[in-house]
């Protein structure tokens, strides 16, 4: 591994590294961990595919930070147009006003989006577009003469966000149990991971869709067409590692949707900005919903910055008398935040981010595949620069691994080993132990190869010790 670059400032580690964990709450973190004896991690920069711990050891960014950093790390572009705006108007809400960024921004949004998709809606993350396509979902039908219309049907093991709301449509029981109870309406139905298909549709992969995406009308009919207000989806579903929709599955949801008149909400928080090669993921497998979220690589994480899009229709409401959408963030639309996107979106198209996934998809795939070679390896399965990776116990059965030894597989070893070895990425068992890669957009040939050595000696490690 390289050493720290020179312009990196020079730190004590043991001072970065015992502050952190004595005073920074870091999230979804196990903190005892460095309370026996373990390094908190610090990263001091990042330049391209790259980061730099503050020991001096570089390693592949592997996971675009957390599905983010599109363009890679270190982009002066980025930094300068968050500088300028800066300079001239640092902050002012859009509550009742407007400022030139947050317009702009919204109307290269609603060009990109599909369809009628023409109101942008800012907020400061994932979860809180999310959140706020669930108050407009009730609030418009309470103000159309549907007032009963407020649940919501998402996917198992789906994760949609944080907030109390958001972690109501999230489908990870684990994640929503210390916190219940939660607004209510929240209701499940199968994901599309083929690899676990039942039996009957373990070689057709597009009645498995259809199945998958009927499930969601007999839910509609469970609950009652009259309660149920939106259905929530990512056009690749992100927890329990990359299912790509099966051919069909979203056609068959957008018409399940309008015959019982529940909105189809795409939650992009993580596929859209190039991550499936398109603006907007959704667009690509050819399907217009009623409401997109999304986030993160709207800035490539320059600046935190969220949207709902919504379609025309859902706006009418709000353009007579005294109605409003009482709702609202104080980082919404953030004048910096906007001028990063700007200045993100600008870089997408001068460089043609989205034709260069395209392009390299299929070399991506191809590479990744490689490791089917290793009997750890049961799966690989995803779409442009987005994969997981599904561990098994036996590749024949399929059988996977139980609840210890998940844990000592994917914390007790392959986490560190992987980051040990130069690769950020994530060791997830939210649903069966995968193995998630998501690396900027930038990326080519030698930088797939280079994740690929990483793996393949990594699991090889770990199958030897299992």
């Amino acid at each position: 591994m390289s050493t720290l670059p020179n312009d990196v400032r020079e730190t004590s580690e043991t001072s970065l590294a015992d502050a952190a964990r004595d005073h920074l709450w870091m999230h979804f973190t196990r903190h005892s961990t460095y309370y026996q004896g373990g390094h908190v991690p610090v990263i001091v920069k990042g330049e391209g595919p790259y980061i730099w711990d503050d020991q001096g050891r570089r390693y592949f960014d592997g996971l675009a930070g957390l599905f983010v950093v599109q363009l890679g790390h270190g982009r002066a572009e980025l930094a300068a147009a968050a500088a300028k705006q800066a300079e001239e108007l640092a902050f002012f809400p859009i509550w009742s006003y407007a400022h030139p960024g947050a317009i702009a921004l919204a109307e290269r949004l609603a060009h990109y989006a599909p369809g009628d998709l023409n109101r942008v809606f800012f907020t400061s993350g994932g979860g809180e577009a999310v959140e706020t396509a669930w108050k407009l979902a009730k609030q418009y039908f309470k103000m159309t003469g549907k007032p009963t219309k407020h649940k919501v049907i998402s996917r198992s093991i789906a994760y949609h966000g944080t907030p109390q709301g958001a972690l109501s449509i999230t489908g990870i029981p684990p994640a929503k149990v210390p916190f219940e109870p939660l607004v209510p309406g929240g209701v499940k139905v199968p994901n599309t991971n083929f690899y676990r298909a039942p039996e009957e549709f373990k070689y057709d992969e597009k009645a498995f869709g259809l199945w998958a995406a009927n499930r969601i009308a007999e839910a509609i009919e469970f609950e009652g067409p009259d309660s149920v207000a939106a259905v929530f989806i990512e056009p690749v579903q992100n927890s329990g590692g990359c299912f790509p929709p099966p051919p069909g599955y979203l056609d068959r949801v957008r018409e399940i949707c309008d015959e019982y008149d529940v909105l189809m909400v795409a939650d992009e928080t993580i596929t859209a900005f190039g991550r499936i090669g398109d603006m907007f993921a959704i667009k690509r497998f050819g399907v217009t919903p009623d409401i997109i979220t999304c986030a993160k690589g709207m800035t490539s994480g320059y600046s935190p910055m969220g949207a709902m899009i919504a379609s025309d229709r859902l706006f009418e409401p709000f353009k007579t008398g005294t109605n409003a959408f009482l709702h609202g963030y104080t980082w919404g639309g953030h004048p910096v935040g906007a001028a990063v996107a700007m200045a993100n979106l600008d870089l997408f198209e001068s460089e043609g981010i989205n034709n260069h996934v395209q392009e390299n998809e299929g070399a991506f795939r191809r590479t990744l595949e490689k490791l089917s070679d290793l009997p750890i390896v049961g799966d690989v399965r995803g779409a442009g620069y987005f994969y997981g990776i599904e561990l098994v116990k036996d590749k024949d059965t399929r059988e996977t691994f139980d609840e210890d030894e998940s844990e000592r597989l994917l914390r007790g070893f392959l986490s560190k080993a992987l980051f040990d070895n130069g690769l950020y990425c994530r060791a997830d068992d939210r649903g069966d132990p995968v193995i998630q890669l998501s690396p900027p957009l930038i990326c080519d040939q030698s930088h797939f190869d280079e994740i690929e050595q990483i793996l393949r000696k990594v699991l090889t490690d770990a199958w030897s010790i299992l």
